[in-house]
């Protein structure tokens, strides 16, 4: 597996990554209704593309294939997505996109933590600063805003 840095060109393929990943591997923790307003299968690709582009972004390859994804804002330390895919799950994956994230700032990182990848940043040392409930399309959906200081 490498980590690069995100291109414009990745854009489609994080993007149903990230929806096959959020319908499987979090369907565990949240409703279809939650996961629907999540991840709805019809992404706006320019704002997810710009959102990239402001930010440190990095994708991990195997075989040619997007495995994973990650995304911090070096300005304020708040790390924005944290995905892999759902056939590649607990192969580390996500540590190593994490650890290069963390890596490219200096301070407290901030994130917004599902059901699901709660576990994933206690285990890194993030703290829980409060549980929220959050509005997508009119459906709440509970996740947890966590610190981490560098």
């Amino acid at each position: 597996m490498t980590i690069r840095e995100y291109t414009t060109e990745d854009c489609l393929e994080i993007t149903k990554l990230f929806y096959y990943t959020v319908h499987s591997i979090n369907a565990r923790d949240y409703t279809a209704e939650q996961l629907n307003a999540w991840a709805d299968g019809s992404p706006d690709l320019k704002n997810w593309n710009d959102s990239f582009l402001r930010h440190y972004s990095l994708v991990a390859v195997k075989n040619s294939r997007i495995v994973g994804f990650g995304d911090i804002d070096l300005q304020n330390g708040y790390l924005d997505r944290l995905f892999t895919h759902k056939n590649f799950q607990r192969q580390g994956i996500a540590s190593s996109l994490c650890d290069a994230l963390e890596s490219a700032v200096s301070g407290s990182i901030t994130t917004n933590a599902s059901i699901t990848a709660k576990p994933f940043f206690e285990k890194r040392g993030y703290v829980i600063i409060q549980e929220q409930q959050v509005i997508r399309k009119q459906v709440i959906l509970t996740n947890y805003c966590m610190k981490k200081i560098i």
